[in-house]
């Protein structure tokens, strides 16, 4: 079989925090006028990206992996579920202040799955910032009574936020995104959150949000954080590109890639690799063809496909397990 990027088509989540800049500035064209999230790289049955054009168009990397799974997921990946979700965010208002479970916590008899999530931060208006974690220790029984009076921002990290901020998020921390900040996400596929509060805002059927106020009390971590940044782990750096480890864990490896010329690559048959282009825009080269890359595109990359290259002036993020 001959292996070649593909290029993914996302699914499109229209809350009501979202805003216009995903299809004015991020090559989305068909999206809803105000969009939340693109799910760039999904097989979550709440939302799949599927492939765009080609031999597989219409296909999910489900699908794909089923019928190829060393081929196209990579040899690591041994679980039954694929492993990624990754997402662009634009938040024109701020989402709800939240807390996902850890693999360990998640009921899944509930269908429930942990939720471990870096954010990259693609852009952002002046002044914003993100909520990460308490800033003191607090107890269960205050938890709920800010969360249920509306004070719990009171007691939680106001994190100021710059593009290129990378955060990591461990399942447990209460969070959440600010108004005007639009990040990348790259997180375990789940889509299991649990709701603390919402600013009393009403959804589209005119009823206040539902939260999870008890699952959160059993999931959340108490204790004060000291919100840091993420450093790379590793940097190198060419006349033509520079290379970033953003962020290594047990659920996946996420690096930024500044191109200013060209850059090769490989994939090595252990895991797929995702591209998702940030800024600027370029040119992907694998055997014998070529595909633009714009900002706001993501191809995916099957394990199997061996040596690709990058050319433009562009920033990606390349993620992979």
């Amino acid at each position: 079989m001959k292996y070649e990027p593909l290029k993914m088509h996302p699914c499109y989540k229209r809350y009501l925090w979202g805003g216009h800049r995903l299809k004015r500035e991020f090559n989305k064209a068909d999206a809803p006028d105000v969009t939340a999230e693109s799910w760039e790289l999904s097989c979550h049955p709440d939302g799949l990206s599927l492939v765009e054009g080609g031999p597989w168009a219409g296909r999910s990397i489900a699908e794909l992996g089923a019928e190829d799974r060393a081929g196209f997921w990579g040899t690591a990946c041994t679980g039954a579920q694929f492993p990624l979700l990754v997402k662009l965010i634009d938040a024109a208002q701020p989402l709800s202040i939240q807390v996902h479970p850890s693999d360990e916590s998640a009921d899944a008899a509930a269908g429930e799955s942990g939720k471990a999530e870096m954010w990259y931060i693609v852009d952002c208006a002046p002044q914003s910032f993100l909520y990460f974690g308490f800033d003191r220790a607090v107890t269960p029984a205050e938890f709920k009574r800010r969360a249920a009076d509306g004070t719990i921002c009171e007691v939680l990290n106001k994190v100021p936020v710059a593009p290129g901020d990378v955060f990591y998020i461990l399942p447990g921390t209460i969070h959440a995104i600010g108004a005007g900040i639009l990040i990348a996400e790259i997180q375990q596929s789940s889509n299991t959150t649990f709701r603390v509060y919402d600013y009393q805002r009403k959804g589209p059927d005119g009823r206040p949000r539902p939260l999870h106020l008890a699952r959160a009390a059993e999931v959340v971590s108490y204790a004060p954080l000291l919100p840091e940044e993420c450093h790379a782990n590793s940097m190198v750096s060419f006349r033509d590109f520079t290379m970033a480890e953003m962020f290594s864990c047990r659920y996946f490896r996420a690096y930024r890639l500044d191109v200013r010329s060209r850059v090769r690559l490989r994939c090595d048959g252990t895991s797929f690799q995702h591209l998702l282009c940030v800024e600027g825009s370029g040119v992907l080269r694998a055997q014998g063809r070529e595909w633009p890359l714009l900002r706001g595109e993501s191809f995916f990359l099957p394990a199997a496909m061996e040596d690709y290259q990058l050319e433009g002036t562009c920033r990606v993020l390349l993620s992979r397990i």
